[in-house]
């Protein structure tokens, strides 16, 4: 019988290798967990890892693919996590079911995060570069002061009722947003949940990346005249990576909100956008696996190393210091590389030959 040699694409097997890493990582840390092996501290992080990881997938979406920066990932994060929130908690009586209540919650927070992203990247179409940075990052700022700080929202037997002044026109007993005070959220978000949601924002970003879409994306990143040329619309696949990004950020949002007991706008500021940007930045721009990496490194790094006290962020800084020369330098890319082909040859002679 003659053998069939199978061709696997180069980004068909990164993306196999990644997906397989993220649960391998699942296994080993649900079995250390289920062990009684994992600290309490770490334990708590292991969603947030996961939401982290996505919101750096996600944001390599405009950073990496599209090459512009975006310093308002935290708004649309906010956006999914705000709307998201205040939908489980209005069908709680209708939907009984908890893990489809907060599915559909994450549908929601997903459309309305696409819905502003669509908005604000119409908008801003034509700046990039600072200008996209800065107008971006006042986007997220005045998300975060209207939803955290000047909107009300209750719900009766009548309907829902709003108010952006005090709340003082609503029953407190009926209150959902309760403006600065935030929403009282129902932990529903799990470290199975997470993965799941990570595999499928990897497969997302990583099949557009490798898509006819995602391959107009990138030339418009390193020609936009050129591109205009030949007739791709830049416009079309700029607002196409900004909605997509956005909206993954607002299911993240979601996940991310049912982790905490009471959901509050302070937790999405200026600094939160800056850490996904970091991360992505540490990771590799373009690189999938570099963020998700990134992500779980500088998750964890600050929590662990919080006992050395004032010496803490001195630490932490040191580090980010030899991650960047480490994901930058030519040797250490040359490195890498050797490492990653070793890797893949080992998946390219397990699936060779197929009698």
């Amino acid at each position: 019988m003659k053998s069939k040699k199978i061709n696997i694409k180069k980004s068909t097997l990164t993306t196999l290798i990644t997906i397989a890493g993220i649960i391998v990582a699942y296994i080993i840390m649900n079995t250390l967990s289920n062990g009684g092996f994992l600290s309490y501290k770490m334990q708590g992080l292991l969603v947030p890892i996961c939401a982290y990881a996505i919101l750096a997938v996600s944001l390599n979406l405009v950073v990496g693919l599209l090459g512009e920066l975006s310093l308002g990932h935290a708004g649309f994060l906010y956006v999914g996590a705000y709307t998201g929130a205040i939908f489980t908690n209005i069908t709680a009586d209708m939907i009984s079911n908890d893990l489809v209540r907060f599915i559909l919650g994450m549908v929601v927070g997903g459309v309305f995060a696409a819905i502003f992203g669509l908005i604000i990247g119409s908008a801003v179409l034509k700046l990039q570069g600072d200008y996209l940075a800065i107008v971006t990052l006042a986007f997220g700022e005045i998300i975060r002061s209207v939803l955290g700080n000047v909107l009300y929202i209750s719900k009766d037997s009548s309907g829902l009722h709003f108010d952006v002044n005090d709340g003082s026109t609503l029953n407190p007993q009926d209150m959902i947003a309760k403006g600065a005070q935030g929403i009282t959220v129902q932990r529903l978000s799990t470290f199975l949940i997470g993965i799941i949601l990570l595999i499928l924002t990897v497969l997302i970003v990583m099949n557009l990346s490798d898509s006819r879409a995602g391959r107009a994306i990138k030339a418009v990143r390193d020609n936009k005249i050129a591109t205009e040329a030949v007739g791709i619309s830049v416009s079309k696949y700029r607002l196409m990576a900004f909605t997509i990004s956005a909206a993954l950020a607002g299911v993240a949002g979601v996940y991310y909100a049912h982790n905490f007991a009471t959901l509050t706008g302070t937790k999405f500021d200026f600094n939160f956008s800056i850490n996904i940007l970091v991360m992505v930045v540490l990771g590799g721009m373009g690189n999938i696996p570099g963020s998700i990496i990134a992500a779980i490194i500088l998750t964890i790094l600050p929590e662990e190393i919080r006992f050395l006290g004032n010496y803490r962020m001195v630490i932490y800084a040191v580090v980010l210091i030899v991650m960047m020369i480490f994901s930058w330098n030519p040797k250490c890319i040359e490195f890498r590389k050797v490492v990653s082909a070793k890797i893949k040859s080992v998946f390219k002679k397990k699936n060779k030959e197929v009698q």
